[in-house]
């Protein structure tokens, strides 16, 4: 179990701890889709389909294994998997605002 971190921790680190674009939940689904929530209760999907299975997955090409793709959890307010792999919630955060939904390609 991952311990939970608290905002004296996260402003060591240099991070906003209640930004509005932090994570504050995640759900893996079937077809490497995830849904999001964010600090502000902002929620949407992150479809990341097409980014694994591009010939420019780098990193995330691990990610087309489903059982490490569902060990998706939040750590300092963002999707992380085990292998150092992570989304930026900033950028995803926009592109929910906008559209509801973040196509990564």
């Amino acid at each position: 179990m991952r311990s939970k971190t608290n905002a004296a921790e996260d402003r060591s680190t240099g991070i906003n701890p209640t930004a509005s674009w932090r994570l504050v939940e995640v759900a893996a689904l079937p077809g490497y889709q995830l849904t999001v929530r964010f600090l502000d209760g902002m929620e949407g999907s992150v479809d990341m389909s097409r980014l694994i299975f591009s010939d420019e997955a780098g990193v995330f090409a691990a990610l087309r294994d489903p059982t490490l793709f569902t060990q998706a959890h939040l750590e300092l307010g963002a999707v992380t998997w085990p292998g150092e792999i992570d989304l930026a919630p900033d950028a995803m955060y926009e592109e929910i605002k906008q559209h509801g939904k973040w196509v990564l390609e």
